[in-house]
């Protein structure tokens, strides 16, 4: 579904990423994990074009989308939930849900009713507007808007950043819901018991390169992982 080879991005004269490769297969939930400021958002960044690569590609289902920008990333069909939640703060709830919406993966799954039916919680505040609500209620908004988009691909970065345990464990069971229909699913995230848990494969992302990739099997059997590679 996405495949990233040789990716260099950075920020003006500062490099950020040095020949990054990533692969998610169809129906996949991949981890991208370390330390603060190794670069996993401005892959992210890179993958959805909001940081134009300098060298390498990037395919979606066979699609070179290395220099597309970001809306046609989008319409391509690529949705990011982003660090930060950045719902729209003047609009409610129905309003930001319905803003994007969109079938890009052609299949049509998630509709206001079926986003609603994840997220009781929303479908009770859909006269609020987005800057009324708690933090994990902008979460599921952020997330229940990238899904009406019907995405190929749902990047979520630092989605459950901030959040209190219990909502936390809420975000997590829904990627497993998704996950479980099939939904391909790239997630930035620190916590090693979900990922463990919910991740089919995990990259380890140290100073802008790929330090460590494998699948949960594999990962178990670091010694010290969360320790040597996240700090914790």
């Amino acid at each position: 579904m996405l495949s990233v080879k040789g990716l260099e991005a950075g920020y003006g004269s500062s490099k950020v990423l040095f020949g990054i490769d990533l692969n998610l297969n169809e129906g996949q939930l991949v981890a991208m994990m370390g330390r603060n400021g190794m670069g996993k958002t401005t892959t992210v960044r890179a993958i959805t074009g909001l940081t134009p690569a300098s060298s390498g590609s990037i395919k979606l289902a066979g699609k070179d989308i290395t220099k597309l920008k970001p809306y046609q990333i989008g319409q391509a069909g690529v949705a990011l939930v982003p660090e930060g939640r950045q719902v729209f703060p003047t609009l409610n709830v129905r309003e930001n849900l319905t803003a994007t919406a969109s079938d890009r993966s052609g299949k049509g799954y998630w509709t206001l009713e079926r986003v609603f039916d994840q997220f009781p919680q929303l479908k009770e505040r859909t006269s609020q507007l987005g800057s009324a609500l708690s933090g994990g209620e902008q979460q599921m908004l952020a997330i229940g808007r990238a899904l009406l988009t019907n995405p190929r691909l749902l990047i979520l970065d630092e989605a459950t950043e901030g959040l209190a345990p219990i909502i936390r464990q809420e975000i997590w069971k829904t990627l497993e819901t998704l996950k479980s229909q099939g939904q391909t699913i790239l997630v930035i995230d620190k916590n090693l018991e979900e990922v463990v848990r919910v991740a089919d494969h995990a990259y380890v992302l140290v100073k802008g390169q790929v330090a460590w990739e494998g699948n949960m099997e594999a990962l178990r059997d670091v010694e010290n992982f969360a320790e040597t590679y996240l700090g914790v």
